[in-house]
């Protein structure tokens, strides 16, 4: 296969169809380009010094923080996303630095507890508009980070904040400007967005069986079932039946996540050559995807997520856990609503100037965006403070 001809630019070689500072759509608020460094690069540095990026650490992948020190939290889960979405990136010619930037802000907005606090977040603002890690994530760094003089949030590239927004309802779009607009005229992201999209999927399913397997949730006999994870298996004991089953493990969850990179790679450059798109723009006007993987490696991934599904994020021990986080963040956001004083001074004066524009909507997106800025311990803390009665302080 002939490898796509490329632009050089500051010292990088882009493919035709790829992202860079000298096709961008570029920042909502005018900035002095940075010397010495891209736009996209200029992104990444902001995202890595926000003060949500930091606070990933401390939220849940699957497992409540305090679990254990080993398991996944949303921080470590966005640089394992980064690591394989950015080795992808630079094999199709894409931006590098974008893909990263992406990888890197995609959960900002998500709530402790992972699913389970979203989920709960979304019906306590069901009749205020509703709740969506993703559109949380745009607002995080449009609005809500406060570090510089002249604007609020981070003042991303345009391309950036498009790969942040995977998906959104069209009511929603309206509302969204420039970044919403492709959800209303039915145009695809760029190819940095779709690719970060399913290194995000790869990371977290098979890092999600790392997980489940050394919590004992679900076991080798359990995924002998799964196509993806039985023949790497198969494959790690033959060639080393002696191993320990800490080793194979690792070596098991590695060869899974190198078959399906490899296939995304392979049949991403594929539809690149078959559809050539000589520009970002042209990539937006395709019909749909170009970064994919096969059919048959896509069955195999959905069927590893229906297990996962079934046998992880479902086991009972799961189950009591987001069972009580949905009581924790129920319970803070019905106090707050009820009596927004409760609330920090800086969170409590937003209610009051939010509610003064939008009246109890205003009000509950400020609790919202209160409760989505927690880490998980902070969460349990805080429902603590309100409502034990051994807490005073």
């Amino acid at each position: 296969m002939s490898a796509p001809s490329v632009l050089a630019l500051n010292g990088k070689h882009f493919a035709p169809y790829a992202v860079h500072d000298g096709n961008s759509r570029g920042r909502r608020h005018p900035e002095t380009p940075p010397r010495h460094r891209s736009q996209f690069q200029r992104d990444r540095d902001r995202i890595i010094h926000s003060t949500a990026f930091r606070r990933l650490e401390y939220k849940t992948q699957v497992f409540v923080n305090h679990e254990g020190d080993l398991f996944r939290t949303r921080l470590t889960h966005s640089l394992e996303v980064a690591q394989i979405a950015r080795a992808i990136a630079r094999i199709l010619g894409l931006n590098e630095d974008l893909t990263e930037a992406i990888a890197l802000a995609h959960d900002l907005g998500h709530t402790p507890f992972g699913h389970a606090g979203q989920d709960a977040l979304n019906r306590c603002m069901a009749d205020y508009g509703g709740f969506e890690h993703n559109l949380q994530s745009l607002r995080v760094v449009d609005q809500l980070e406060a570090h510089y003089a002249e604007f609020d949030g981070l003042n991303l590239m345009f391309e950036t904040r498009e790969g942040i927004l995977k998906h959104c309802p069209e009511a929603v779009a309206l509302t969204l400007g420039d970044v919403g607009l492709r959800f209303l005229q039915g145009r695809q992201p760029g190819l940095e967005a779709q690719l970060t999209n399913l290194a995000d999927e790869i990371a977290y399913n098979n890092h999600d069986v790392d997980d489940g397997l050394r919590s004992g949730l679900i076991t080798v006999e359990q995924l002998m079932t799964v196509t993806l994870f039985r023949d790497a298996f198969l494959q790690v004991r033959e060639q080393y039946p002696q191993l320990s089953q800490k080793r194979t493990r690792h070596e098991v969850i590695r060869r899974m996540i190198n078959r399906l990179v490899s296939d995304l790679v392979d049949n991403s450059q594929t539809r690149l050559q078959e559809v050539a798109p000589d520009s970002p723009e042209a990539v937006s006007r395709h019909p749909g995807p170009l970064i994919g993987f096969s059919a048959r490696i896509q069955a195999h991934n959905l069927e590893l997520k229906r297990f996962l599904r079934q046998h992880l994020y479902h086991h009972y021990r799961v189950k009591r856990m987001t069972t009580k986080a949905t009581r924790v963040l129920t319970m803070l956001f019905e106090a707050y609503m009820a009596d927004p004083t409760l609330l920090p001074d800086e969170h409590a004066r937003k209610a009051h100037r939010l509610a003064a524009e939008s009246g109890d909507t205003g009000r509950a997106r400020a609790i919202a965006d209160y409760l989505a800025g927690m880490t998980d311990r902070f969460a349990i803390a805080e429902h603590g403070r309100l409502f034990d009665p051994n807490t005073l302080s």
